[in-house]
């Protein structure tokens, strides 16, 4: 597979002979790539905090489900924001706006932790997915435009693949620095006084605080990079003047694409956010064993990103996305059938089929929307509050059947609407429509 080249004429294909990307916007490439690294690093310490904070903070499933609920909620209310304000000041300031945004939020764990008020945490992941809004806004068309059209899906796939890396690595760092490997029972914390009690919450919130720390400041080199590193033009021309066309695009595929996103967040943030206790639950793993398993799963994400690209030189993204989400869908049953380490195995390999979801959805959904692409992507990007709607919804049924494995008939529906998009969008190129 030809990891770079020059624009060559788009068949629609993305055959054999397109290069992936144009070698002259290689360093711009390697800089947006880096943000989807830096985007995964956040998304998956929340799976970490989920754990975290039900035991420094003292709250339900359904409770700690709302840390999603806030992140994806900043998502939701900035994405079209995002998108206007980038069609006025272009993508490389909103790759800045965006880094700003995140290096605040992730510097107010700090106070936060000190407070130990669960609303302030939550206002800081906050205003950490209103910064990922604008780098996920700009990110993803700047990456379908580096290249020839023929391999967009298959460059936003490989661009992708960082975001799984950062993925596989989230939990192994953020179990490291903030597990202590310390679970106290109910029956445990009753027999401590207070004062006991209170000073294990702090220690387990203060655990938090350092790793966003230092989170912050990696953001903020980055936003160096970004400031530095030149752009070059097309990246504000290629998807045209978006003043010249305004309001929202009509686009029955980006219809079908924002309904495809909001189903498959949904069923990631709830299959990885709930995977620690699910792995607890099911074979009695400690915390820090919990978190290696998700990574592992992780891991197969990741691969599964670095394969989807390949066997997209071979088999068209949409019929791939049609397989790969019926398989997820026959997985997530398995999960909630199976007993013991059978269910924990099959959940985790979700993520390996899930790798392709995201990257694919989006290129289907902004395919020829010219100079409404950033108004597109906002659309898609607002999707995402699929993941603010689903792991309370779980978390809920969790809590009152006593069974997370209840709760996975929700993303196992999700990959059926996934592979449905899939179809017709496969429906829509065989018949050129």
């Amino acid at each position: 597979m030809a990891l770079a080249g020059t624009r060559l004429a788009d068949d629609g294909g993305g055959k054999t002979g397109e290069g992936l990307f144009d070698r002259a916007l290689l360093v711009p490439f390697a800089v947006v790539c880096s943000m989807f690294f830096m985007w995964a690093i956040t998304n998956n310490f929340n799976d970490i905090l989920i754990k975290q904070f039900q035991k420094a903070l003292e709250l339900s499933r359904m409770q700690s489900g709302l840390v999603q609920t806030a992140f994806y909620f900043g998502y939701f209310t900035v994405a079209l924001p995002a998108g206007w304000v980038m069609t006025r000041l272009g993508y490389r300031n909103g790759l800045l706006i965006g880094l700003g945004l995140y290096a605040a939020g992730a510097f107010l764990f700090w106070p936060a932790a000190e407070v130990r008020v669960f609303g302030f945490f939550l206002a800081a992941l906050y205003i950490i997915a209103a910064g990922l809004a604008f780098l996920e806004t700009a990110a993803n068309p700047l990456i379908t435009v580096m290249g020839p059209a023929g391999t967009a899906a298959q460059r936003l796939n490989f661009a992708q693949s960082f975001n799984g890396f950062g993925a596989f690595i989230a939990p192994f760092i953020g179990g490291a620095m903030m597990f202590s490997g310390v679970e106290h029972t109910p029956a445990e914390l009753a027999a401590m006084t207070p004062g006991q009690v209170d000073a294990y919450r702090a220690t387990e919130a203060h655990a938090i605080q350092m790793p966003y720390f230092g989170l912050g400041l990696l953001v903020l080199l980055l936003a160096l990079v970004v400031w530095l590193t030149r752009f070059p033009p097309m990246d504000e021309e290629t998807a045209g003047d978006a003043s010249a066309a305004p309001g929202i695009p009509a686009s029955s595929m980006l219809r079908r694409a924002v309904i495809a996103q909001f189903f498959y967040i949904g069923a990631q943030v709830v299959i990885w956010s709930y995977f620690i206790n699910f792995a607890q639950d099911l074979v009695g793993v400690g915390e820090m064993r919990a978190a290696h398993l998700l990574g592992y799963s992780l891991m197969a994400f990741m691969a599964g990103r670095f394969t989807g690209t390949a066997l997209m030189r071979f088999v068209e993204p949409a019929r791939l996305l049609v397989i790969f989400g019926l398989i997820a869908a026959l997985l997530c049953g398995v999960a909630m059938a199976a007993t013991g380490w059978a269910a924990v195995i099959a959940l985790g390999l979700t993520s390996f089929f899930m790798s392709i979801m995201f990257p694919t959805i989006f290129a289907l959904g902004i395919a020829g929307l010219g100079a409404k692409t950033k108004l597109g992507s906002s659309l898609i990007i607002m999707a995402i509050i699929g993941g603010a709607v689903f792991p309370p919804l779980v978390g809920l049924i969790a809590d009152k059947a006593h069974s997370l494995q209840l709760g996975m008939a929700v993303p196992l529906a999700s990959f059926v609407v996934v592979a449905a998009f899939g179809l017709s969008a496969l429906g829509k190129s065989e018949t050129g429509a």
